[in-house]
């Protein structure tokens, strides 16, 4: 599997705003799960944003979306955020740990897929500082193989998680 990371925050760059007023927290709640309109098309999303969510997962979610370009590719994304803190901190404790979940997913022969995690600045209610979104994308000959390697992408992705993110220090406001 093709993974990567970068950094894209200040000037125009999106920011995460996690706690959005349609956010669905499925760590308190993994029952709504289908109350998220994405993971219809999708079954292994959800399984996915399950696994993210779970206890023990040091990220939580908070929003995804799934969309087909003129392509054969799929293509998906989800902004993750450490379960400590809700934000990192600092811009380098993200990156640390883009890092590792990359070097994790590097070793996954799925030729077809690719990972590019962005570390982006993100807001959780009274949290400033830093989350990640991961985009997850597959090729195919045609919609169905490309669907095919996308949920196979999706599961190779949860499978990687990290142990644990690394907090260090409390968030701080963004300048």
């Amino acid at each position: 599997m093709e993974a990567d990371y970068e950094v894209e925050a200040g000037g125009e760059a999106p920011v995460i705003e996690a706690l959005w007023p349609g956010f669905v927290d499925l760590r308190l709640q993994p029952e709504r799960i289908g109350e998220i309109q994405e993971v219809a098309g999708v079954p292994a999303l959800a399984e996915l944003l399950l696994a993210l969510n779970k206890t023990g997962s040091p990220v939580w979610t908070a929003k995804c979306d799934v969309w087909e370009p003129e392509t054969a590719e799929l293509t998906c994304y989800v902004d993750l955020l450490p379960v400590a803190d809700m934000v990192f901190a600092r811009w380098e404790q993200a990156e640390a740990f883009c890092r590792e979940w990359v070097a994790r997913l590097v070793p996954v022969s799925m030729p077809e897929c690719r990972v590019e995690l962005v570390v982006r600045q993100a807001i959780a209610g009274e949290a400033e500082g830093f989350g990640v979104t991961a985009y997850l994308s597959a090729t195919g000959g045609d919609r169905t193989c490309a669907a095919e390697a996308l949920a196979a992408a999706l599961v190779a992705f949860a499978g990687a998680i990290p142990c644990a993110a690394t907090p260090e220090a409390t968030a701080t406001k963004l300048q």
